[in-house]
């Protein structure tokens, strides 16, 4: 007998089926569970959490039956022949079959799945998602209703053949036949009432909810109204101020910012906007024999454009060259629709750069770019090669550390894998200070060795080898390698490495991205560390979602600061004045407690550029990243012809294009492969393998010759790739 199973309308339905194996074996008994939408089979219950023998997705399933007692389930060339042991059990399955199917075409259709957690609720979008399971209710419902007409007319017609029955031993099997009919029915009849009971619960308990949250936005919406006539008003008393008074003297200049005059002193120069307002004013003055003159500008607050700073007071004289104008914005991405599940349901638990992608599932950055995005807070290492005290330097090296996750939070489309040999520039000496450079010296695995040099005192340099598995439900990235980081004045090197990345709801659900683990920050002078950890999210945590804490200690384990923040917003140090030792802790062990000082914010991540949710969610930084660039290197990633393409909306051609480069790619290799060459022996252009003697790690470390190379447009060491 099969344990009990929850009724056919609810969502997990288990029990023993019989399921052909060979002609040799014949059926077989097998322990069967379906779950969102996903029919599995084990040999035993105990098989359940160790080893599933296979996996049948019913959204794209087709269900039949062939004789009282079976089952035939088809799907993508596979066939499943299940055998129940009654006529009543095999109903009982084919009603949860049905209603599964028919819940995991609707999730794949409207991608009504998990939500992306947020640390603050959107009303609208609450409603929205609970409009959207009501509706699914609903669905249950109109599926029920149909196998209840289904069944009802199958009861209709035995009934009708019950009535014309005279030969009383048939009789009997009829009525057999009826009361078998009856028990499916009550069983259908069954899962629609508690389909109902579900759809009712749920209205009452979301009633409320609603109506406190069409108050909230109806005294939102006035409150807004009275803003917007108050803000006519103060316009059109500004605008006749000033056509009463054109003969206003510049020499007693009067700023209004948002309804305040300015009382700062003329010679005031303001630079840095603030990260909640949406607009600035820069007051610049400038000295004359005859009287001072007061500019205005208004300038939008955008991190880390607009003026160049002279550190040499002799040069204050000198006129200042217009730096370059980047661009904010690319072409908004097409809406093209693909079912992911079509190319990834025979890729589980492989190797993620192994796996051919249409681009679709890209954002129009190669890996190497990706890479060069963790400078988007480089000033956060211009200020630690400030630092006198190398535990505060620490701190901001922590911080930096943390910011080059804040970029991925939207992101959760892949990169270009680059070509071997492919290399990526960024050239900001003029207005930002530093020079980087990536190379692609790895393709199995995928590996890129970086390199940046700063003329404001630091260089650093990784290679990271990007290791993914599949796991059908989510997919994880764990970056292996170790980032080195020096100051030149103090020679304070540091290293840490990075932690895992976990993109959510591959299959069904709205994806969403996530960071996990421990990052340990060793500053290999002084011995002073930084330990790091990265919170996953829990449902059932009441931590904020994205945490992350951290402990910056001396060579002899005392603690010194504390850090703490999430890592799609902030982080913050708090001084630590005492410590003390508490309770246990959940696992025995005795807890510190701090006594810090008031907290002071180290880093804050940027706002998104306006219309970013159609521009893959890039940073300012990462929308100038794939912008053409006049002398760079022949294998430089701007130059990929489908990263291009695709750029510009055209993505079938970017799809033929790419499928080129990787058919180009193999044959490079098989040619050298025939001709003897030690392949995996490559040798990249820019980079040289090199043992480091604080890791005893061998990596690729950069070698020189580059930017001489670009100075004198001498390409023609590199490969033809592209």
């Amino acid at each position: 007998m099969s344990p009990p199973a929850p009724a056919p309308g609810s969502d997990t339905y288990k029990g023993w089926l019989f399921k052909w194996t060979n002609y040799l074996k014949g059926y077989q008994r097998r322990w069967f569970v379906l779950s969102n939408g996903l029919l599995s089979y084990y040999r035993t219950q105990a098989e359940m959490a160790h080893t599933c023998r296979g996996t049948i997705n019913l959204a794209t399933a087709h269900i039949d039956t062939e004789d009282a007692c079976n089952i035939v389930l088809s799907s993508g060339g596979r066939t499943y022949h299940l055998k129940a042991s009654t006529e009543v059990e095999r109903q009982r399955w084919v009603t949860a079959l049905e209603l599964a199917k028919a819940k995991a075409i609707r999730m794949m259709n409207d991608q009504s799945g998990d939500e992306e957690p947020t640390t603050q609720s959107d009303r609208s979008e609450g409603i929205q998602g609970t409009l959207k399971t009501l509706i699914s209710k609903l669905d249950d419902l109109s599926t029920c209703n149909d196998l209840i007409a289904k069944h009802g007319a199958a009861l209709q017609r035995s009934l009708s053949e019950l009535e014309a029955l005279r030969v009383p031993v048939e009789g009997g099997e009829k009525i057999k036949g009826v009361n078998e009919r009856a028990t499916l029915f009550r069983i259908t009849s069954n899962a629609m009432i508690n389909a109902c009971r579900d759809f009712l619960d749920l209205a009452e308990t979301h009633s409320r909810r609603w109506q406190r949250a069409l108050q909230y936005e109806r005294e939102q919406r006035i409150h807004l109204e009275e803003t917007i006539e108050q803000l006519a008003k103060q316009h059109n008393s500004l605008e006749r101020a000033w056509r009463e008074a054109p003969t206003l003297s510049v020499n007693t200049p009067s700023l209004l910012v948002h309804g305040e005059a300015s009382d700062e002193d003329e010679d005031t120069e303001y630079f840095d906007a603030m990260e909640d307002s949406p607009a600035f004013i820069t007051v610049t003055a400038t000295e004359n024999t005859q009287h001072r003159s007061v500019s205005l500008t208004r300038v939008e607050a955008i991190p880390m454009i607009g003026t160049r700073t002279i550190n040499n007071p002799h040069d204050s004289g000198k006129e200042l060259q217009p730096l370059r104008k980047r661009r904010s914005r690319i072409p908004d991405k097409p809406n093209y629709s693909l079912n992911l599940w079509s190319i990834m349901k025979n890729c589980i638990g492989k190797e993620l750069s192994k796996i051919p992608m249409p681009v679709n599932f890209n954002e129009p950055l190669s890996m190497l770019q990706r890479l060069t995005e963790d400078l988007e807070y480089h000033e956060l290492l211009d200020k630690a090669a400030c630092c006198e005290s190398s535990l505060e330097q620490l701190c901001l090296v922590a911080a930096f550390s943390v910011s080059s996750y804040s970029t991925t939070v939207h992101r959760t489309a892949k990169p270009f894998n680059p070509l071997l040999g492919e290399t990526y520039e960024l050239d900001r000496l003029d207005d930002l200070g530093y020079r980087s450079l990536c190379e692609q010296v790895s393709h199995h695995p995928p590996a890129a060795a970086h390199h940046v040099i700063s003329q404001r005192g630091w260089t650093l340099w990784q290679q990271i080898t990007i290791s993914s598995k599949f796991r059908g439900k989510y997919l994880s990235i764990m970056p292996l390698g170790a980032i080195h980081l020096q100051f030149h004045s103090s020679e304070n090197h540091y290293v840490w490495r990075k932690v895992i990345s976990t993109v959510h709801n591959i299959i069904v659900g709205k994806l969403w991205i996530d960071q996990s683990g421990d990052i340990e920050i060793v500053n290999h002078r002084t011995k002073e560390t930084c330990q790091l950890k990265f919170s996953p999210y829990s449902y059932f945590s009441r931590d904020v979602p994205r945490k992350v804490t951290g402990v910056v200690s001396d060579s002899g384990g005392q603690a010194h600061y504390i850090l703490s923040g999430t890592w799609d917003d902030k982080i913050e140090s708090s001084k630590i004045v005492q410590s003390s030792k508490g309770g246990s802790g959940s696992e025995g062990k005795q807890k510190t407690v701090y006594q810090t000082l008031s907290p002071k914010l180290l880093w804050k991540k940027y706002p998104l550029p306006d219309n970013a949710e159609n521009m893959y969610f890039f940073s300012s930084l990462a929308l100038t990243l794939n912008e053409p660039e006049d002398g760079v290197g022949l294998t430089d990633s701007r130059l990929r012809p489908d990263q291009r393409l695709m750029e510009a909306g055209r993505w079938d051609e970017a799809n033929s294009e790419k499928q080129r480069l990787e058919e180009k790619q193999r044959a490079v290799r098989r040619r050298r492969e025939a001709e003897a060459t030690d392949y995996e022996g490559f040798q990249p252009q820019w980079f040289h393998k090199r043992k480091n003697d604080i890791t005893g790690e061998t990596t690729f470390v950069y070698k020189g010759g580059y930017w001489e190379a670009k100075d004198s447009q001498d390409w023609s060491t590199c490969s033809e790739i592209f």
